[in-house]
């Protein structure tokens, strides 16, 4: 198993993209801290990774908030007494033209999907330094790549995630951590499904809609992504955006 002996601490695992790395994680031999900022699909997760023979703790809290992060990674270090692997995966998607973004609407989409990815590695970086050895897997989006149209405010996020991903990635490599990122284009959960929805609506040529695999990604796609770069078979690599898109944004 890649990840035996590891302790993962995975946000936003309630569902989707999310849940399904944190059920590979514990098949793959990990230890699971299981975040969402719903207590109940939090623990549905928790529950399944636990059938699967993993050592779990569920973590309800909201992300964006700095201190509910540190509670939730002091929590974690409590019980597993360190983190070996966090995954950034909280965050949302809204669909809507750039006139009609206003100031609220911005500011919860970088708090969410960006100021999240910030306050839970700030709370679990100095143990990973301390211990000379970590993963960061932050989930970016083929919108900070490349910018898509109608989530001009989600793509500055995730844009922002890859940039936090290349400068963390320097900076802390030094201390044998390494800081990576997973962009994918949509997946077959529902935030994919509305994104299909609505550019077939406004965009019906968008590669959103068609990939040149012809083929739509699932959760357990990305979630082999983030096995793969947690494992010991990455140790070499870091401040990387691995982009599993189906070929649409080569």
């Amino acid at each position: 198993m890649r990840l035996e002996g590891k302790v993962a601490l995975v946000t936003g695992a309630g569902s989707g993209i999310g849940k399904a790395t944190a059920l590979m994680f514990a098949r793959e031999g990990a230890a699971v801290a299981v975040n969402d900022l719903n207590e109940e699909t939090a623990a549905a997760t928790a529950k399944e990774a636990a059938s699967l023979g993993a050592k779990t703790l569920t973590l309800p809290a909201d992300v964006a908030s700095t201190s509910q992060a540190q509670e939730m990674v002091e929590r974690a270090l409590a019980e597993f007494e360190r983190v070996d692997i966090l995954v950034n995966n909280a965050g949302i998607v809204d669909y809507r033209p750039f006139a009609e973004i206003t100031e609220e609407v911005w500011d919860r989409m970088i708090a969410i999907n960006l100021k999240s990815a910030f306050n839970c590695t700030r709370a679990v970086l100095d143990n990973m330094i301390a211990r000379r050895r970590g993963s960061i897997i932050n989930i970016a989006s083929v919108a900070g790549t490349t910018g898509t149209p109608y989530h001009v405010h989600y793509s500055a996020a995730k844009a922002g995630v890859i940039g936090l991903t290349k400068g963390l990635a320097k900076e802390v490599a030094q201390y044998g951590v390494r800081v990576n990122a997973v962009a994918p284009a949509v997946i077959d959960t529902p935030a994919g499904k509305r994104a299909r929805e609505f550019f077939r609506r406004v965009m019906p040529n968008f590669a959103f809609t068609n990939p040149p695999l012809g083929i739509i990604g699932q959760p357990e796609d990305i979630a082999a992504a983030c096995t793969y770069l947690a494992s010991d078979e990455a140790r070499y690599i870091t401040g990387q955006v691995l982009s599993p898109n189906g070929g649409g944004w080569i």
